[in-house]
């Protein structure tokens, strides 16, 4: 007879405190996503497995979050998904029901992607590199599903432009240049400013799925910056991203505000109450620290405030 090994997770603990968030994180699985008529997607993604603990409790059963992710990921596999989110709402789908004594639970996974793309002078073929970022928290009332992705730009800051602006302002106007050749001048060129290479993260979560296109979100969260940067640059590239990003300097607040404007202007279908999670971070090349900023706020609240700064 087949010794029955005791349950220890299922006992009490020595202390009853309720915990948020227990499970396993850092798992490695390929997943593949559908797409119609074109080859699938297959990204190696990275994901966190998690559900809450009651006090009573002592700890989750592991191997069920494990048992769930590899379901969810086979089914993946043999049929066809055509949204990372859906992957992630199925698997927390999953988890509550195989928990019973859980009333919340989390996956979230992370993975490389490579978007094609197109030098902006020389009209080469490239590619970007992004991270797409998936999630979804799902409890006996409903299943929410987030999707969105972190890219990788280039911006100016607009302080330091404005210093060297006055810099040659005052060296053009000493060497006899006339002040109306001098404003025109510094209108068609603009000066050196301090760069950074920027980290731009948008996400738009909501109840079920949210109704967006990922390429999409990619596009808004690069364009947000002062310019893209390319993996492959030949001379004319780098002319164009070095004006590019001199003719649209940036703080890292700027960012954030053009991804909620971004989001409305190419988003219109967003229901309200749609959340919409907006981070710029930039790597400062003159400081040891780095600037960020960030935003999280519902659709319908964007649509209000991006109104109004038209209206003003």
């Amino acid at each position: 007879m087949k010794q029955q090994l005791p349950d220890v997770q299922a006992t009490a603990p020595d202390v009853t405190v309720g915990l948020n968030r227990v499970g396993v994180t850092g798992v490695e699985k390929l997943v593949e996503i559908a797409r119609p008529g074109k080859r699938p997607y297959v990204l190696t993604a990275e994901f966190d497995v998690l559900v809450d603990l009651p006090s009573w409790r002592k700890g989750a059963d592991m191997s069920r979050n494990m048992e769930v992710v590899d379901e969810v990921l086979e089914d993946a596999v043999s049929e066809p998904t055509y949204r990372v989110e859906d992957v992630c709402g199925d698997a927390a789908e999953r988890l509550l029901e195989k928990h019973d004594y859980t009333t919340k639970a989390e996956v979230s996974m992370e993975a490389e992607f490579m978007v094609r793309d197109t030098t902006p002078e020389s009209g080469r073929p490239t590619q970007a590199t992004v991270d797409i970022i998936a999630s979804a928290t799902a409890t006996e009332e409903e299943t929410k599903e987030e999707i969105g992705a972190r890219v990788t730009g280039m911006t100016v800051c607009p302080c330091s432009q404005g210093m060297m602006s006055g810099r040659a302002k005052k060296k053009l106007l000493d060497l006899g240049v006339g002040e109306q050749e001098v404003k025109e001048f510094l209108r068609e060129i603009p000066q050196a400013g301090h760069s950074q290479r920027g980290h731009a993260t948008l996400t738009v979560e909501s109840v079920g799925a949210p109704e967006v296109d990922l390429h999409e979100l990619i596009e808004v969260a690069r364009d947000s910056m002062s310019a893209r940067i390319y993996n492959l640059a030949k001379r004319p590239d780098e002319d164009h991203m070095t004006f590019q990003a001199h003719a649209d300097a940036k703080f890292v607040e700027d960012c954030v505000r053009d991804m909620a404007h971004g989001v409305v202007e190419r988003f219109p279908d967003l229901p309200d109450d749609a959340v919409v999670t907006m981070k710029q971070s930039n790597d400062e090349s003159i400081h040891q620290h780095n600037a960020h900023a960030e935003r999280m706020a519902e659709v319908e609240t964007l649509r209000e405030e991006v109104t109004e700064s038209r209206d003003e």
